[in-house]
């Protein structure tokens, strides 16, 4: 697997950006701060076949920006929507339907937004998975495989009419 790892140079506006929080950081023993980073890939290194050495790619810290502690909150948000989105995972119930998982629906807080978010997300990625087996299974018929296509497309339209009947309260 590939490493990364960051340099430790940041560039001139990043360092900027950082110059009022460094005291601060100092003097609060286990201080933490929220930053949006932009990060650039500076070099990597692809050891030769054979060799025990994982390749690794080292990026630099180009753009940073630190919010104020009234835009913290926001800042935090944006990261617990991207987190949410990134692991969002589920299970098909009996009906076909979308079930999230425990996890997933602890980090949607109740939000509609981040339930639906993750709930597209889950379905997306078990029929991802599915077409992925069904490529990959050898020696299908023509019916076979339109048999598993329309399993795929009815899943793909039943994750959206979940959608639509949950704003629409069709269900």
């Amino acid at each position: 697997m590939t490493q990364i790892k960051f340099d430790a140079k940041v560039s001139a506006t990043a360092s900027e950006a950082l110059e009022p929080h460094v005291r601060p950081v100092y003097d609060t023993p286990g201080a933490r701060r929220m930053a949006i980073i932009e990060m650039a890939h500076i070099e990597r290194t692809q050891p030769a076949p054979g060799s025990e050495k994982e390749p690794t790619v080292r990026v630099r810290i180009v753009g940073l920006e630190l919010p104020t502690a009234e835009q913290e909150g926001y800042v935090r948000e944006a990261q617990r929507f991207l987190h949410l989105q990134r692991t969002a995972r589920g299970t098909l119930d009996d009906d076909g339907h979308l079930e999230l998982d425990d996890h997933t629906l602890r980090l949607t807080g109740g939000h509609l937004a981040y339930m639906e978010t993750a709930r597209l997300r889950a379905a997306l990625t078990h029929w991802a998975a599915y077409a992925r087996r069904v490529m990959h299974t050898q020696g299908l018929i023509d019916s076979e495989l339109r048999h598993e296509m329309k399993a795929i497309a009815d899943g793909l339209t039943g994750a959206l009419d979940g959608a639509l009947d949950e704003d629409s309260g069709d269900s």
